[in-house]
């Protein structure tokens, strides 16, 4: 016997959350890497460590404070209600929105290492040629930047993937809707199904194989003679 139905159900939830949750934090994350890489404002260093903090903060004290921020009674959940979406908690976009914020330094980080790594020098030369800045960011930095995209989006897709205490506190454990493959894995556990939870689980370990192997691959390798 494979994986059951309910896995299937649950993987291709994980996708889907870490797909969109990824290509969000593309759009955010970049402008605020970005600003990290360029800016000489004092309130850079408390704009980075808040954006750092989801990798040292327990996901259960994320996921509580996410949890009453976007409750009925929370300043989110009264907005979201208000415009007639209702209240995010154990709903699949309640999972988005906590990703988002618990994924956030690993789009950031490496994008801001991949900014910081292009320096002014290109950017000066761009302006020489009378490009404004948006047509440097996009034809000069990107481009030069995009290894480092290219490991932030990995990275962040399957950190993702991985989470656990973040989406049970904010999705609970409902099939089709919250139930992503970390915490199907948990219930066969808690139901002391085993062989279940080893097929699972060699699925995610051979992924999160893949993923450093496809990340390793494509770092770009040292020049010669640096």
């Amino acid at each position: 016997m494979g994986l059951t139905d309910s896995d299937l159900q649950a993987i291709w939830l994980t996708v889907r959350l870490a797909s969109i949750v990824t290509l969000i934090l593309l759009l955010v994350g970049t402008p605020i890497a970005w600003w990290l890489a360029r800016s000489k404002a004092w309130w850079k260093g408390p704009v980075g460590a808040v954006v750092a903090l989801p990798l040292v903060l327990p996901p259960s004290v994320l996921g509580f404070y996410l949890l009453l921020a976007m409750g009925p009674h929370g300043p989110v959940g009264q907005l979201t209600q208000a415009l007639g979406i209702g209240a995010l908690p154990f709903t699949f976009w309640g999972l988005v929105v906590a990703s988002v914020f618990y994924s956030l330094p690993f789009m950031v980080q490496p994008l801001q290492t991949a900014f910081e790594a292009v320096g002014d020098r290109p950017l000066e030369v761009a302006a020489t040629l009378r490009a404004s800045p948006m047509d440097a960011f996009f034809t000069v930095a990107v481009p030069l930047a995009l290894p480092g995209f290219l490991t932030a989006s990995i990275l962040t897709f399957a950190h993702t993937v991985g989470e656990f205490g973040v989406v049970l506190m904010i999705g609970g454990n409902l099939p089709g809707v919250t139930r992503v493959a970390s915490v199907q894995i948990y219930d066969h556990v808690e139901a002391m199904e085993y062989l279940q939870a080893h097929r699972l689980s060699a699925v995610m370990l051979v992924f999160s194989f893949l993923v450093l192997l496809a990340l390793y691959a494509w770092r770009p390798k040292p020049k010669e003679g640096h």
